[in-house]
């Protein structure tokens, strides 16, 4: 069976707090995700490092023969339907052994994104 990665994709800062929160949530899902990926990393579009490419070459330098590449973007923009496909798709060319799968993007997953967002508002609302 080949290990499988998790690579969270986010947009990229120029502010580096706000990079290193991606990372920080790169962490937890590793933490949660348990033995369902054998390695999680994070990267980015632009404008941060590591690139996409970056990141899954660190997948496949940990030992992974698939890779989930899970954008962390909620709507169907210029990213999402051209440009990380494109990564994607170079990755792919380099690495023809490797699997890289594109996951569906934080947008799609319709009621639980609202039920979260309610709950964020709640919690500033006092309820």
């Amino acid at each position: 069976m080949k290990k499988k990665a998790l690579l969270l994709i986010a947009h990229g800062s120029r502010r580096r707090a706000s990079n290193d929160e991606i990372a920080r949530l790169a962490e937890r899902l590793r933490r949660k995700a348990g033995e369902r990926y054998h390695c999680v990393r994070h990267a980015f579009l632009e404008l941060a490092e590591p690139s996409i490419g970056d990141g899954i070459q660190q997948c496949v330098d940990a030992g992974a023969g698939e890779v989930y590449a899970l954008p962390y973007f909620l709507a169907a923009g210029t990213h999402i339907v051209q440009d990380i496909p494109a990564e994607i798709a170079a990755k792919q060319k380099e690495c023809p052994a490797v699997k890289i799968h594109l996951c569906g993007y934080l947008g799609q997953a319709g009621e639980p994104v609202a039920d979260l967002l309610l709950q964020i508002a709640g919690k500033q609302a006092g309820g």
